[in-house]
């Protein structure tokens, strides 16, 4: 590792991003957003408790307990929507379509950056947990309790599809090519559809809740957190993981892994545990890079740029950094 800036912020990390410039973009619980480099906004009065980066690539979308929707970029904020009363607890947003959604409890938003008319509501029947778009931003997952609904983000008046297993979901997840959607469950599992006939695939055994999955190597292998190493299932073919075992890469018996974030297209994946540590492996030689080394509070955000080069990350108690793998 070499290069490495570390920041100690006053507040609990909720989500750290890279922009289109390759900066790191951390949102905190302070209801600040803090670019790497220096300059700092006040996005909220309150925590922020969702991020997702801006479909332009420019700064971070953020959501608050402050009902507030807000675009942060350079030195200014703008308001996309506000709820007075309300949390806004998941959020998505897609470079490919334009659209940002957002959840208040059991109502999905979503907004047009190239348009501040347009605006839909989706009703579900019980909380929504996360959102996720697909790969072209036509379609929005929604988890909630009994699976996940899916919805055209521009359409009014419909009814969504329904992927539905019996159980609470709390985090989801598309395939880069929109063929499988995975989502983390309360228990100590995942459960995933494939999208096309609604095949069910279980995938379970670990040892405590799995809260973060990426997709990386183009879609072909899928990471997780929830096991003392990283959970890595393989999803090419047109079967992805059924039949198949998951790997588990880097185990240590004295940690969990809490975060991961993997390249899209390479077979790069970077972890956070929850002793503070933070590691990149490069899964074709299951190399492990230290990214940072020294033990603190649990990682609760982490990022990885798209070409493997760089890792960032924040913890429960306001520790963060960049860092270049190597």
């Amino acid at each position: 590792m070499s290069d490495a800036s570390h920041s100690t912020f006053d507040a609990y990390v909720t989500a750290v991003s890279f922009d289109a410039a390759g900066r790191a973009v951390f949102a905190l619980g302070d209801g600040t957003v803090r670019f790497e480099g220096g300059a700092s906004v006040q996005a909220h009065q309150g925590a922020i408790l969702s991020a997702a980066p801006h479909p332009s690539g420019a700064g971070l979308v953020t959501g608050g307990d402050d009902g507030r929707v807000v675009w942060s970029h350079g030195s200014e904020s703008e308001e996309i929507a506000s709820l007075p009363g309300r949390w806004i607890d998941a959020l998505a947003a897609s470079s490919a379509s334009g659209l940002i959604a957002f959840a208040a409890g059991r109502d999905v938003h979503v907004r047009d950056v190239a348009d501040a008319a347009f605006g839909r509501t989706f009703a579900h029947e019980r909380s929504v947990a996360d959102l996720a778009f697909e790969p072209r931003g036509r379609r929005l997952a929604a988890a909630t309790y009994g699976g996940a609904w899916l919805w055209y983000a521009r359409i009014e008046g419909q009814k969504p599809a329904r992927l539905a297993w019996a159980g609470s979901h709390v985090a989801i997840a598309w395939s880069p090519e929109g063929k499988f959607l995975v989502s983390a469950m309360q228990e100590n599992q995942l459960h995933g559809w494939r999208v096309a006939d609604e095949k069910n695939m279980r995938m379970g055994g670990y040892p405590s809740k799995p809260r973060s999955l990426a997709f990386l190597s183009k879609g072909a292998l899928l990471a997780t957190s929830g096991a003392n190493g990283v959970v890595v299932w393989p999803f090419a073919g047109a079967a992805g993981p059924m039949g198949k075992q998951a790997a588990e890469v880097g185990y240590d018996e004295a940690a969990l892994v809490v975060r991961v974030a993997g390249a899209p297209a390479l077979p790069w994946v970077a972890a956070g545990l929850d002793d503070g540590r933070v590691w990149a492996c490069d899964l074709t030689g299951q190399r492990i890079v230290p990214i940072k080394a020294e033990k603190g509070a649990p990682v609760t955000a982490l990022a990885i740029t798209p070409d493997a080069k760089t890792v960032a990350w924040g913890c429960e108690d306001g520790e963060a950094g960049v860092a270049k793998v190597s």
